[in-house]
């Protein structure tokens, strides 16, 4: 392995994380220079200095093999949260070391679970950094990295293969630099575009930025304690709720649609699957909550209920209300939610709804292979057949998935957490979606989680973004041949 190569561009990494660690310095001065703004000044320098380092002392070298590859991804990712968490550190207060550590992760993984108690005591600057770790999260600290890459290197292309799903890739009708600026404007576009309507909603700019550098990213974080429901506007909430539908769609199936290459955005069978799934839920839940007594009027619980279900469903996060009181029913449906979450190319994270929908369509041909023993019968997503190699990859991961949301969430209550806490606060890291019910409910936070939960969680949340197996595979580099 090219040490060389590697650290070079884990540099750059670094490089993209100190700079917006200076914004978020800039933002600290402009309200007076706030509590934040040392820490955060210090913390550009640290990583600044981190992230030259190799670039000062080791020549370009963009030939990578896959090793190395995946060395850069994963570790851009880790390193990202280690330096991610020091303006955290310096600020003090509720940041403890291991605090600062979960709130990182939850940033950059765009999970959204959070330790504050007070979001509101928090400095504007050191709030729009913690929104900003979602942002670079949620294109994802290597793609991010990659705009600034010669467009035509080898290393651009490999190293975008592996940051991109598994399962997205094989969506993208792009070669891979044409992939990465596809994402792009979608994502610049969409953010854009969320701030411009969220200040004409009446939301003022600062807010208005954070909230749509969390919704874009699918993330969660709020400026305020009561998340959405602080700002009590119904055309707010209309307007986020779109755009977490839209952050959970494939990006180059938006970017299609809206350049006129594609006319028909329902003609994917896995976005019909994926809205009509929403919106069933959604009004599934309106239900509930109204016929059990929760709620007195209709327009509450539709509104609490469309919010809370989208929220969930594309891994955003944000709360409109508290669903830990909601009827068992409505919580194991949210849960479902929490596990299957939005689209592949997406910045939503979780199983995917593509996973689901395939596994689906893999227990349908096997009831029909039952029946018919003899008949050849293959799994078709719309007009394209998958190969069994797919299948069963895709019903693999599904299986070490919910596996590793169980052994967590039966070593949380090892813990002491109790059942339904540990259960959904496992889910919800390992699908970077942020609330759970009960104590880290949708108005709740992770503060009451013990410190050996809290690291269980972030380990969990690493391996969520990163689709388990780029982590896992880092243990076992050395035997590659």
């Amino acid at each position: 392995m090219n040490l060389r190569t590697v650290t070079r561009n884990i540099g750059l990494a670094l490089l993209l994380n100190a700079l917006f660690m200076y914004i978020s310095a800039f933002v600290s001065a402009i309200y007076d220079f706030d509590a934040s703004f040392s820490p955060l000044l210090l913390s550009a320098v640290i990583t600044t200095f981190a992230g030259s380092f190799p670039l000062i002392f080791v020549n370009k070298f963009y030939e990578i093999n896959i090793k190395e590859g995946f060395t850069i991804v994963v570790f851009s990712w880790i390193l990202s949260c280690l330096f991610g968490m020091l303006p955290y550190v310096l600020f003090g207060g509720e940041f403890s070391l291991l605090n600062s550590w979960f709130e990182s992760v939850s940033g950059y993984t765009t999970t959204g679970a959070t330790i504050l108690t007070d979001i509101e005591s928090v400095p504007k600057g050191l709030l729009f950094w913690r929104s900003s770790t979602h942002w670079l999260g949620g294109l994802g600290v290597v793609l991010f990295m990659l705009l600034v890459l010669p467009s035509v290197s080898t290393f651009r292309m490999r190293l975008s293969k592996m940051e991109i799903s598994s399962l997205s890739k094989e969506n993208f009708r792009f070669k891979a630099h044409q992939t990465i600026r596809v994402i792009s404007l979608v994502y610049f576009g969409l953010t854009f575009a969320e701030v411009l309507l969220l200040v004409l909603a009446g939301m003022d700019l600062f807010d208005a930025v954070n909230h749509s550098f969390a919704t874009i990213a699918t993330g969660g974080f709020s400026t305020k304690n009561l998340s959405i429901r602080s700002f009590d506007s119904v055309a707010i909430e209309i307007i986020i709720m779109l755009f977490m539908l839209l952050s959970g769609i494939h990006f180059g199936l938006l970017y299609s649609f809206v350049s006129g290459k594609s006319t028909n955005l329902f003609r994917s069978p896995i976005i019909r699957y994926y809205l009509l799934s929403i919106l069933t839920g959604s009004v599934i839940v309106s239900l509930n909550i109204k016929f059990s007594g929760l709620y007195t009027d209709w327009a509450t619980a539709f509104r609490e209920g469309f919010f809370q279900v989208i929220s969930i469903g594309t891994t955003t996060g944000f709360a409109n209300g508290d669903s830990s009181i909601w009827p068992g029913f409505s919580i194991l449906l949210i849960i479902f939610f929490t596990i299957q979450c939005a689209c592949s190319g997406s910045t939503s994270g979780g199983m995917k709804a593509d996973r689901v929908w395939i596994f689906f369509l893999a227990v349908k041909a096997q009831i029909i292979k039952q029946i018919h023993p003899n008949a050849v019968v293959s799994v078709k997503m719309g007009s394209q057949t998958l190969d069994r190699e797919t299948v069963y990859s895709i019903n693999l991961f599904i299986a070490l998935y919910l596996l590793i949301v169980f052994i967590s969430a039966l070593l949380l209550t090892g813990l002491g957490t109790p059942i339904i806490d540990a259960f959904s606060a496992s889910a919800a890291c390992m699908g970077n979606v942020g609330p759970g019910f009960g104590e880290v409910g949708s108005l709740g936070n992770y503060t009451s989680i013990p410190a050996l939960g809290k690291l269980l969680l972030t380990v969990q949340m690493l391996l969520g973004r990163l689709e388990i197996y780029a982590l896992l595979l880092i243990f076992v580099l050395y035997r590659w041949r």
